[in-house]
């Protein structure tokens, strides 16, 4: 405690010694403060004068600003009714422009300006009564537009389908030039060949050749109707109500196009282009849409349409054809169904429905052919002359082998006219009418046909049905005739038109070959070479009748008392009968054949002249009789070998040998087997026997005779 007293009171010595320091300042600034006090309360007073001074000039001021708002809140009110008025007249000038847009056909633009109406400045006077009478009338003034846009669009379909015609003409005139086009290039490249119309090759070579089928100098179709119909269905939201719309529209226009009948006839089948040509330019406008638009039109509903387009097209067709009685004419048909149809192939429309009417439609074109080719051949057959045909020229010549499947024996050059051919007039007619008929096949498949194996069979058919049954079967009618000229012609002919029908197999085979393979067989060939062997049977008996007429003539005294100095009448005539065929009406024959008929009369002359003497009437003959008959032989075998024949002489064997025997001085060694297969061979066992009892007859006693009985 001392210790802080001490402290304590150093601490106030302290403080005391530094009052002592600072007094007077001390005073001096207390004086200041007295100073500024009076100052502070004169300064009051002013501001309190001033202060009262103010006050009077607020309450002027309060007066004045009082009035200035009352000005200032009727002047916004006025503000406001001019803008609401500016508003609602542009809302008004919107909802009047929409009626002039649609009448001068901006119909987007007017449903534009009802979207910007309806959603920007609607939105700004919403508060007034005008912006919900104009909102209650966006909705009709939105039918209005779509009313417009369907007006035009309507108009737009009406015209196209009025244009479809003429959009098909040109179309198909389009793919007559590409087919133009693409023969030239396989005239200058023949390996071109195998590509044919809408082939990848065909269509990259014409891509150079541009050509818009929807637009050019002819026919220009503006799709911007149907693109603004849809656009504005689309920003109505109802896109998908439109596109059955159009669809239910475009199935009724099909319906109407396809409503009527077809009439065709030989001469006029204009009636069907105008349906094709209507039904390309309608399946084109389908197509075309449908790649302009974006999922509008869908594949599957415009190939649906296009498929019943076809159905019913067949339909329409069909009993049309049975006006139709000439080939050519359904040839014509077929071409136009074949430009048609590749003038679609190349729209990427499927075609395999009208590929198979094409296969009907060849039917009837085959039965038509048939039918008319028929009648042809009929004339041609029944109107020849059956005589070998004469030719005068070289000119002449040529036409008739050019035509004819004929190989000539000589070369053109070595030839002399005139000159005969062998066949008659009927072979190069036929021959013609055949080509024709081939042609006429083919010229089918020409540009397009994608059946060729149809073709080759019921050519190949048909070919025989016509050759059978018309060529074949009317010459083997004819060989009931008595007229050897004539039944030699016949077979001459018959031998010609077998060559003519390996020639056929060949040229078949070829056309064949090109496209499936395989070799070709006619029935017709095998059927001539049949008829050949009737018609070399009806010549033997012809030729064996006249012999048997000659050989009944033949006048033998079996019991002469004298020899012949001459060979018998009938033989004579019957050698020359035979000299005379030879070189005349069976000259012409092939050579076989011809060696045949000689063969066969010669050996039927042999049995004829052996079976004289064999007759049950002839009981004795004796040895001038058999010398006669040696001479006979004799007389027949110099003309025999005359021919130059190496193998007729042979004919005469048995003959021969039978004289030679009944000639003999020892007839007795023919009972002999060793000596008659050495001398006899020939000699019939039976018929030697026979023989020679008779020659004993006519000359020996009856002991004798009994004697020779007992060798026998």
């Amino acid at each position: 405690m001392d210790e802080l007293d001490r402290f304590s009171s150093d601490r106030e010595s302290e403080i005391e010694r530094l009052c002592n320091n600072n007094h007077q300042d001390f005073v001096s600034s207390v004086n200041q403060l007295l100073n500024v006090r009076k100052g502070t309360v004169d300064l009051t007073e002013e501001i309190l004068k001033l202060n009262q001074s103010i006050q009077k000039s607020t309450d002027k001021l309060v007066e004045q600003k009082k009035a200035l708002v009352d000005s200032r809140d009727v002047r916004q009110n006025i503000d406001e009714a001019t803008q609401a008025l500016r508003l609602c007249l542009e809302v008004l000038g919107l909802a009047n422009r929409v009626g002039d847009l649609l009448k001068q056909k901006k119909h987007y633009a007017a449903l534009r300006t009802l979207d910007e109406l309806q959603n920007v400045h609607l939105k700004e006077v919403m508060q007034y009564d005008v912006a919900d009478m104009i909102q209650k009338s966006v909705p009709a003034m939105q039918g209005m537009v779509k009313e417009a846009v369907m007006t035009d669009l309507n108009s737009w379909l009406y015209r196209i389908r009025e244009s479809s015609v003429l959009l098909g003409q040109v179309a198909f005139d389009q793919t007559e030039l590409r087919r133009r086009r693409q023969k030239e290039r396989i005239e200058k490249s023949p390996y071109l060949r195998s590509f044919k119309l809408n082939s990848a090759i065909e269509l990259v070579l014409d891509e150079r050749e541009e050509f818009d089928v929807l637009d050019n100098e002819n026919v220009n179709i503006n799709f911007t109707p149907l693109f603004e119909c849809l656009h504005i269905h689309e920003a109505l939201g109802e896109r998908d109500e439109f596109r059955v719309t159009y669809a239910n529209v475009r199935r009724q226009q099909k319906e109407l196009l396809l409503s009527g009948s077809l009439t065709l006839s030989n001469e006029d089948i204009s009636s069907l282009n105008k349906l094709l040509e209507d039904i390309c330019g309608f399946a084109i406008i389908e197509r075309a849409t449908m790649k302009k638009t974006m999922s509008f039109r869908s594949a599957v509903d415009v190939d649906e349409l296009w498929d019943s387009m076809c159905k019913k097209a067949i339909s329409i067709i069909t009993p049309a054809l049975d006006n139709i009685t000439q080939a050519d004419a359904l040839l014509r048909i077929k071409n136009v169904l074949a430009l048609f149809i590749q003038t679609m192939d190349s729209w990427d429309y499927s075609v395999e429905a009208l590929d198979g009417f094409l296969l009907v439609l060849f039917a009837k074109y085959s039965q038509r052919l048939k039918t008319e080719f028929s009648a042809d051949f009929k004339e041609i057959v029944t109107s020849d002359d059956y005589m070998p045909m004469p030719i005068n020229s070289l000119q002449e010549y040529d036409n008739v082998v050019n035509v004819s499947w004929y190989k000539p024996d000589k070369e053109r050059d070595q030839l002399e006219f005139p000159i005969v051919l062998p066949f008659s007039q009927m072979y190069p007619l036929c021959c013609i009418d055949i080509r024709n008929f081939l042609n006429k096949y083919y010229f089918f498949s020409d540009e397009y046909f994608t059946h060729q194996s149809a073709i080759d069979e019921e050519l190949k058919s048909s070919l025989d049905e016509l050759l059978c049954g018309q060529v074949c079967t009317s010459l083997v009618e004819r060989l009931t005739s008595k007229y050897l000229g004539q039944i030699v012609q016949i077979l001459i002919n018959l031998e010609q038109f077998e060559y003519a029908c390996h020639e056929l197999e060949i040229l078949l085979a070829e056309a064949r070959q090109s496209n499936h393979g395989g070799s070709t067989s006619l029935k017709a060939t095998e059927r001539f070479r049949s008829e050949k062997k009737t018609a070399e049977k009806r010549i033997f008996e012809l030729v064996n009748s006249k012999i048997d007429d000659l050989v009944e003539t033949a006048e033998y005294d079996w019991m002469a008392t004298k020899k012949l100095e001459e060979p018998s009448e009938y033989l004579q005539q019957m050698t020359l009968w035979m000299r005379n065929i030879m070189s005349s009406t069976l000259l012409g024959l092939p050579k076989d054949i011809k060696g045949f008929i000689y063969f066969d009369a010669l050996s039927h002359i042999a049995t004829s002249i052996l079976a004289l003497p064999m007759s049950d009437s002839v009981k004795k003959i004796n040895k001038n009789a058999v010398a006669a008959l040696d001479m006979d032989i004799r007389y027949l075998m110099e003309f025999v070998d005359s021919l130059n024949e190496p193998l007729l002489p042979t004919i005469f064997e048995e003959l021969r040998q039978t004289i030679d025997l009944l000639q003999s001085d020892n007839a007795e060694e023919f009972y002999s087997i060793d000596t008659r297969m050495r001398r006899y061979a020939s000699v019939n066992p039976i018929n030697g026997p026979v023989l020679l009892e008779k020659l004993v007859s006519g000359a020996a006693p009856v002991s004798r005779l009994a004697r020779f009985r007992q060798g026998g």
